[in-house]
């Protein structure tokens, strides 16, 4: 049976990735030996690097005046780096799920910290707006899209402070002006490759911007990783080189606004399915919906009816749509890989399995 994978991370990744990932296991570049087994100071493997980090700048438009870093320890690592470089006074930040949460935390223990908004009043259901970002803040942080709890940022605000990112579930998926931001980071296993690596952007200017009253461990100093190619310590050999593969696929399939057509279209068909729904209502206010994560109950609790449509999915082959237990209900993911003929299919069971 085929299975439809709406993983909200580890999510899927393209059949043809999966395939070459699988045949650089049992053996690399013509080299006789494995992806897993190969020196990461050999030429063969410099060469995935160097084109990862390439295609990084390529499809995001980011010009020389930024660095391209393969990072460890996941978007949760860059909740405390970020402030444990950056924040000397005071940070500002907005509120507007469980991973800007966790942000939020890490950074107050490094100074202090300004909540700007937050949707926390409502369970995360809705993007705040109209806040205004304090000049005099030493960096501004954000998340762009909410996994958890099916929000997503439509536009970015004018910012006097350097503007930070969390595009860990959205990168690559939409078309933005990269240059209005500062630092993105992302954690690859959503929209860019597998678990285990994490890509930071980062403006060079930012270097000028560190604290000088702390030390820094060379592990989390941008500048250090920066100046040795990302490659300081072992770096995490196999997961950089599927996302090299998944980042060629998605170079082959239209780039940045090719993936936008197609996620406009998955996010419309699941929608338009959740709105004409005798039993579903989405979760998420209508205009902050992500295109990345859609969020869906049951109008009326009803253990029969969940089993049933659970049992529905399951003999569609469709896999990975329960929700966050914060959130309950369903979560579709549709991150780049999904085709359509996946939402489709659930779509399909939720029409057709009462």
């Amino acid at each position: 049976m085929h299975i439809h994978n709406f993983s909200a991370g580890p999510s899927i990744l393209p059949s043809g990735v999966l395939e070459e990932s699988a045949q650089a296991i049992r053996e690399f570049a013509g080299m006789g030996l494995s992806i897993l087994e190969i020196s990461h100071r050999s030429a063969q493997f410099e060469a995935v690097v160097d084109e990862t980090l390439s295609l990084i700048r390529e499809l995001t438009g980011l010009g020389s005046d930024y660095d391209v870093l393969l990072l460890q320890g996941g978007a949760s690592t860059q909740f405390f780096q970020i402030p444990h470089l950056f924040l000397k006074t005071a940070a500002a930040y907005t509120k507007t799920g469980t991973w800007a949460t966790e942000a939020i935390k890490e950074a107050g223990g490094y100074g202090e910290v300004r909540i700007l908004a937050s949707s926390e009043d409502r369970n995360f259901s809705y993007i705040p707006k109209n806040y205004t970002i304090p000049a005099d803040a030493d960096y501004f942080h954000c998340t762009s899209n909410n996994t958890i709890f099916g929000t997503q940022m439509k536009a970015f605000p004018d910012c006097p402070v350097p503007l930070v990112c969390d595009m860990s579930s959205d990168i690559l998926s939409r078309q933005l002006d990269f240059s209005r931001f500062d630092l993105i980071y992302a954690g690859a296993q959503k929209n860019m490759g597998p678990a285990g690596v994490t890509a930071v952007i980062i403006k060079k200017s930012m270097y000028s911007r560190k604290v000088n009253h702390r030390h820094i461990p060379a592990m989390l100093d941008y500048e250090m990783h920066a100046k040795k190619g990302s490659m300081h310590n072992t770096p995490p050999v196999f997961p950089i080189l599927v996302t090299l593969l998944n980042l060629r696929w998605v170079k082959a399939n239209g780039g940045i606004a090719g993936m936008e057509v197609r996620n406009n279209k998955k996010a419309d068909l699941m929608y338009n399915a959740i709105d004409r729904s005798q039993w579903f209502t989405g979760t998420a206010a209508a205009e902050d919906r992500s295109h990345m994560n859609a969020c869906f109950v049951f109008r009326e609790v009803n253990p029969d009816m969940e089993k049933r449509f659970e049992n529905a999915c399951k003999e569609a082959g469709i896999s990975g749509i329960k929700g966050h237990r914060s959130v309950g209900g369903y979560r579709a993911s549709m991150y780049n890989a999904l085709p359509l003929e996946s939402v489709q299919a659930l779509v399909n069971v939720m029409e057709t399995f009462s």
